[in-house]
């Protein structure tokens, strides 16, 4: 790609007692070359060295320019404004203390904005999940590399990709629209900034290139404010986000608010009810909120959502408290991703399927669902030293209509969208009554241990483990397994290879089947270290 060489865009940094990350932030800033005019970094009221930190980046480097407010703004948008207003490049771009852009991520990106004269250019993103340095790309396959949309409203499904960093703006195209960020302690920010974005209707170009490297630290000390959910204000927090957004794009595009709504029931809400926890309070404060909401949703938004989101939201209509420890299990499991429905199933009077015999909510237009998306439980435990003894449960017939024949066990790095197959398919065999299949699944952890460290792990490995069951009509579905409790125990086998092979299968948040690995002393090593850092954020 030809460089333009030409100092074009503002990098505004926002940064809060972040002292010992935000120099590399900087420094990726100005290490995209000429073509980053000025790297504005707004410091909001640090109080660990920070300002130390970005006055000495400032003396160093003629391009950094330091904005120092003087009271705590409590969120990432009254920053984020500081910056647009100190910008006096004709584009500018947005990067956080804790993060980074890749090298010729700013380059590609005013490439593309000139060639197609675009006021706003998206690349891709990745959530690089630490200490592993495990990427998980973001909205994957919502844009096509090269292609230019003359229309938001031409593709609704923009409303998914709510990130503001993976994006470069026109200034004069902010300014024109008075597009700004919420001012003060809103979090979620980025919802309602990437709305009023949409809602001016602005071409958007596309670019294959990664231009930013999101990092994740779970373990962190202080978790960032989206990662924070100990208590029920995140989630309201979102949902307040959400409703300004939908608002705002229901007022551009009929087709944009409709989107909007549909996201909100398929993603933000079935990510938080999956993670609902156990708490009585946090159970009974988030489903008085989240009924509350979606009782503003109409009929026909609710219909163009997936079932699955169509039967969660059913379910939340049918009671006004958090329903018996068995229904509210079911939903977090339904709403995981895969989902799955637990059986028992129960049917209503005319014998149409319900979601069970104390919640009789009608699960509507199940018969018109294609194998791949029915919600099938596969339970699993253990056989052998390191097989599988797995069970499929039918639903209501359909999977029996389709005639289960093979299944086959597959390993997916966590967070990966590529799958690495290891075993043969098996045969199932049918129970008597018609409505399981039962198959024996035999794999070497050895064999998996290998070709993870082939794939450049080192150390603790993690992976999802799927089962995809092949039917006779030619259809398939692929879903994650219910760990039951004898399979989650700990086994240390000995190893030719690695000399020992730790493997400590576990249950997800979504309460599928992953597994744990940890090859040779450099493996068990960092499982102790794991567990140690699990152990030290519990008791904080």
């Amino acid at each position: 790609m030809t460089s333009t060489h030409t100092p074009t865009v503002a990098v505004v940094v926002i940064a809060y007692n972040d002292a010992a990350l935000v120099g590399q932030a900087v420094s990726s800033a100005l290490a995209q070359g000429p073509v980053v005019a000025e790297v504005i970094a707004v410091n909001d009221a640090s109080g660990d060295g920070t300002a130390e930190v970005l006055d000495e980046l400032a003396a160093r480097h003629p391009r950094v320019k330091v904005v120092h407010r003087t009271e705590n703004s409590g969120g990432c948008g009254t920053p984020r404004n500081d910056g647009i207003a100190a910008a006096t490049a004709p584009y500018v771009m947005f990067l956080d203390s804790d993060d980074v852009l890749p090298r010729g991520a700013v380059e590609a990106l005013v490439s593309a904005a000139g060639e197609h004269r675009s006021p706003v250019t998206v690349g891709s993103c990745v959530r690089r999940e630490l200490p592993e340095s495990r990427d998980v790309p973001w909205v994957p396959g919502l844009y096509t590399p090269g292609e230019v949309i003359e229309r938001p409203a031409d593709r609704p499904e923009l409303v998914r990709d709510t990130l503001c960093v993976n994006k470069l703006y026109e200034r004069a195209f902010l300014d024109m629209y008075g597009i700004r960020f919420p001012d003060g302690r809103f979090i979620y920010e980025d919802f309602v900034f990437t709305a009023r974005v949409l809602a001016a209707r602005p071409r958007i170009a596309v670019i294959g290139d990664l231009v930013y490297v999101w990092h994740v630290r779970r373990n962190a000390a202080q978790v960032s404010i989206s990662l924070d959910r100990k208590d029920v204000g995140n989630w309201s927090a979102r949902v307040e986000a959400h409703r300004v957004a939908s608002r705002l794009m229901k007022a551009s595009s009929p087709e944009l608010g409709r989107a909007c709504q549909v996201k909100f029931l398929e993603y933000d809400l079935r990510m938080y009810l999956r993670e609902l926890g156990e708490d009585p309070d946090y159970q009974a404060a988030w489903w008085t909120l989240t009924r509350d909401y979606v009782a503003g949703f109409s009929e026909a938004d609710i219909e163009a959502a997936g079932a699955h989101a169509r039967w969660i939201v059913r379910v939340l209509r049918a009671t006004e408290v958090p329903p018996a420890p068995a229904d509210l299990l079911r939903l977090t499991r339904f709403a995981a991703d895969p989902p799955r429905l637990l059986p028992p199933y129960a049917t209503g009077p005319s014998g149409t399927p319900v979601w069970s015999d104390t919640l009789p909510v009608e699960l509507d237009r199940l018969d018109e669902l294609e194998t791949a998306d029915l919600p099938v439980t596969i339970d699993a435990e253990p056989s052998g030293c390191a097989g599988l003894r797995i069970q499929v449960h039918d639903l209501y017939g359909r999977l029996a209509a389709a005639g289960p024949r093979t299944v086959q066990l597959r390993f997916q790095p966590r967070g990966d969208l590529g799958e690495l197959l290891v075993a043969e398919p098996v045969e199932l065999t049918p129970a008597a009554d018609g409505l399981r299949w039962t198959a024996e699944l035999p794999f070497r952890l050895t064999t998996l241990a290998r070709l993870g460290r082939g794939e450049g792990r080192r150390g603790l490995q993690a992976w999802d483990v799927k089962l995809n069951v092949e039917c006779a009509d030619g259809s398939s579905v692929l879903t994650s397994p219910r760990p039951l409790s004898r399979l989650l125990h700990r086994r240390v086998l000995p190893s030719s290879r690695y000399g020992v092979l730790l493997a400590q299968p576990y249950r997800t948040t979504g309460g599928s089947l992953a597994l744990r690995l940890a090859p040779g002393a450099a493996g068990v090593m960092s499982l102790a270290r794991h567990r140690f850092h699990r152990a030290r954020i519990v008791r904080g």
